[in-house]
C-alpha cells in the first residue's frame, strides 16, 4: 500500500505538521546544489552513479539525491552509530571500496565503472555483493561487509526522504496532533485514503 502522489505536499499545508517538521519536511523536498565535501569529484561521481544502480528511480522525473547525505556525514566527522570491526572508519572504507568498485569494473568489463552500462554496473555490484570480485582492494577490505554497509546507510538515506516515506505509506510528519491510532490497519482521520500497490510493483 501506498498514499497518492502529492500526499507530503498536501499535508505540509495544513494544521497537522508542526513548524519545526514543516521546515526539515521543505528542505529535504527542495534542497539547493551540493558540491561535495569529504570525496574528490571523481569519487563523489562514482558514489552517485553506485547509489543510481542500487536505487534506481526511473519514474522520478528528479531522483532523490543520495549521496549528498552520505558525503556531509562524513565531512562533518559524523557517525552512522555502527561498523563492522572488519572495516576501516567510515571515510576510509568509502574511499577504498569506491577505488575497489572501479578496480573490479576494469577486470571485469575494462573499463571504469562510471563507463559501463547499467547491466555491466549491476553484475560488478553483484560481484561485490558475494565477495567474488578481483582488484587489490578488496585483498584487505572485506568486499561483501564493505557493500553491506553501504547499502544500509543508502538505503537509510533513501527513506529519510518525504517523497520516499509517502510511497511506503508514511505520514509521520503530521505531527501536531499526535497519534492515537496505533493499532494494526487503524488509521487516524487526517491520513489520505491507502492506494493499493500495483501487481509487480
Amino acid at each position: 500500500m501506498s498514499y497518492p502522489s502529492g500526499t507530503v505536499r498536501a499535508l505540509l499545508a495544513t494544521e497537522h505538521v508542526t513548524p519545526a517538521t514543516r521546515a526539515a519536511v521543505q528542505a529535504r523536498l527542495a534542497p539547493p546544489p551540493y558540491a561535495p565535501r569529504f570525496l574528490e569529484p571523481a569519487a563523489y561521481a562514482l558514489l552517485r552513479a553506485v547509489a543510481a544502480r542500487l536505487f534506481p528511480q526511473p519514474e522520478r522525473e528528479t531522483p532523490i539525491e543520495l549521496a549528498p547525505g552520505l558525503d556531509q556525514r562524513l565531512a562533518e566527522n559524523g557517525s552512522d552509530g555502527w561498523r563492522y570491526d572488519a572495516l576501516p572508519p567510515d571515510g576510509e572504507a568509502l574511499r577504498l571500496g569506491l577505488a575497489g568498485l572501479n578496480e573490479t569494473a576494469q577486470a571485469l568489463h575494462q573499463r571504469p565503472f562510471g563507463a559501463l552500462s547499467a547491466e555491466d554496473q549491476d553484475a560488478v555490484l553483484r560481484a561485490v555483493q558475494t565477495g567474488h570480485c578481483p582488484g587489490a582492494t578488496w585483498q584487505t577490505l572485506p568486499a561483501a561487509r564493505f557493500f553491506e554497509e553501504l547499502l544500509a546507510e543508502l538505503t537509510e538515506l533513501y527513506y529519510c526522504h518525504p517523497l520516499a516515506q509517502e510511497e511506503i505509506g508514511y505520514a509521520g510528519l503530521a505531527d501536531q496532533p499526535g497519534w492515537t491510532a496505533i493499532g494494526l490497519d487503524e488509521r487516524e482521520d487526517r491520513e489520505p485514503a491507502e492506494t493499493p500497490s500495483q501487481p509487480g510493483a
